[in-house]
């Protein structure tokens, strides 16, 4: 099965971890957990210079301080109110890895 790793992000045969997460440690996502996965043009209002944390509160953004030189991001929905924000280093290639282990219909 492929895989993705980045600094930051890891998706196994299982799931995602995202690093830097917490201030104490990483975040791991089942694949089935996530009910769908969403690519967004990052700008400064949609968390380009977010380099950690949240602005609305309905997001969770991990600790990336390369994001300002990034241009695409993904919204997790896990079905919670909080979705996490991952931007990987090849948006491409961890797309087509999450997507790969999704039921179709859960991309956003």
């Amino acid at each position: 099965m492929t895989t993705y790793k980045d600094p930051l992000i890891e998706c196994s045969e299982t799931g995602v971890r995202i690093h830097r997460y917490y201030p104490w440690g990483s975040k791991q996502i089942p694949y089935a957990s996530i009910q769908s996965l969403e690519r967004f043009k990052l700008s400064p209002v949609r968390g380009k210079y977010r380099i950690w944390g949240t602005g609305t509160f309905r997001t969770w953004a991990n600790l990336d301080p390369s994001r300002p030189k990034k241009d695409i991001g993904f919204y997790l929905n896990l079905g919670h109110p909080v979705r996490p924000v991952v931007t990987p280093d090849d948006p491409d290639a961890f797309e087509a890895v999450v997507t790969a282990h999704l039921p179709s219909g859960r991309t956003g």
